[in-house]
């Protein structure tokens, strides 16, 4: 009789202990959810804290990543004409930084040449909100102005403008080495982007490769989009306004149209920041008649900007929700200020494009498929 029979043996599943049989039913499932969410949601806001803690460094890496994928298509043009990639890269970055100088300097300069002017009006615009005020109802004497001019100047001459002073040079420095990094770090993006993507993807091989070829497209595409698109929509926003401000006689009209043109990037609220940023300035310099004219003209470029420059120039690009776009803003402007603001979005838009591609050209990630046909609201 042979030791062993023909039959292999047969192993029996252990009877289930009381802990897994806790861990199994319905609430146990729950259960185990909430600890991967926990877990995630933990290591979520360790990256954001570490993001925050060194934006020295982040802020400037991502402004040259977005910078850089605006202009791949420029540099990629200029290599297929047989310019040296070093040369084409060198003219493309020096384009950058010209542009970025332009615009500090119409602002500095524009400013300083118009201050003395606009100084003047201040002051007899103040001069008209104290005879305003002394026809309300509430009595407001001129020693409760000479009081609050009083509070100003004391706080100007105080130990703690003297403090904020001293935070604003450090944060100048922070300014200067971050501009000087993202310099550097833009032009290594601009000559070798391609090959440092393809370094970061030599541990994937096979269909994991493939997809994260698919998502580095889709984030460079949608940034370089997001950029190009809302660039010529805040230029003629720029333009359109300045205008405006230069016919009805605005002081500062050359600035404000730039400070117009850099809360373009800012979605939603951008334009009403720099709506009512003109109009203050209108009814200060030119009275109350001037500030509504200039109202009137921001209304109007931004329906034309909103009903036909955007969904031409962007199309596609931006497909988020309202609601998204406001949550990024606030968180953005919470971690990185005004910086974080304009940079929130795109990435949100650039995450998005990436789930969009996660499982096929035109196949989005299994969770953010379509379950059902959206239905309309009922109405």
């Amino acid at each position: 009789m042979p030791l062993f029979g023909s039959h292999p043996p047969v192993h029996h599943d252990a009877p289930p202990t009381e802990v897994s049989k806790k861990w199994s039913d319905s609430f146990g499932g729950i259960a185990t959810r909430c600890l991967q969410a926990i877990i995630v949601l933990v290591i979520v806001i360790g990256i954001v804290y570490a993001a925050a803690t060194l934006s020295v460094v982040t802020i400037p890496v991502l402004l040259a990543l977005i910078i850089a994928s605006a202009m791949h298509p420029v540099v990629s043009w200029l290599r297929r004409h047989r310019v040296p990639s070093v040369l084409a890269t060198l003219a493309v970055l020096i384009g950058v930084l010209v542009v970025l100088a332009l615009v500090g300097w119409l602002i500095v300069v524009a400013v300083i040449s118009q201050w003395p002017d606009l100084q003047k009006s201040a002051v007899r615009g103040f001069g008209q909100l104290q005879d305003f005020a002394a026809t309300l109802p509430i009595s407001i004497s001129d020693s409760q102005f000479d009081d609050v001019v009083k509070s100003v100047e004391g706080f100007l001459t105080s130990s703690q403008f003297g403090s904020g002073a001293l935070a604003g040079a450090s944060a100048t420095a922070n300014f200067l080495t971050g501009l000087v990094l993202m310099v550097v770090v833009l032009f290594f993006f601009l000559k070798d982007g391609p090959a440092i993507w393809e370094f970061l993807l030599r541990p994937f091989s096979g269909e994991r490769y493939r997809r994260a070829r698919r998502v580095g497209d889709r984030v460079v595409h949608t940034l370089g989009g997001y950029v190009r698109g809302t660039a010529t929509v805040a230029a003629v926003d720029a333009v359109g306004i300045g205008v405006g401000l230069a016919i009805i006689g605005v002081p500062l009209a050359l600035p404000l149209a730039v400070v117009v043109f850099i809360t373009a990037f800012i979605p939603i609220v951008g334009a009403t920041a720099a709506g009512i940023l003109a109009a203050l300035v209108a009814l200060v310099a030119n009275g109350p008649v001037a500030a509504l004219f200039v109202v009137g003209v921001v209304v109007l470029v931004n329906q034309l900007e909103g009903n036909l420059l955007q969904p031409v120039l962007m199309g596609k690009t931006l497909k988020l929700h309202g609601l998204v776009i406001l949550i990024g803003l606030t968180a953005g402007t919470v971690l990185a200020g005004i910086t974080g603001a304009i940079i929130s979005v795109p990435l949100l838009a650039a995450a998005w494009g990436a789930i969009q591609v996660w499982d096929g050209p035109d196949q989005p990630a299994r969770a953010w498929r379509q379950k059902r046909p959206e239905t309309a609201e009922a109405r």
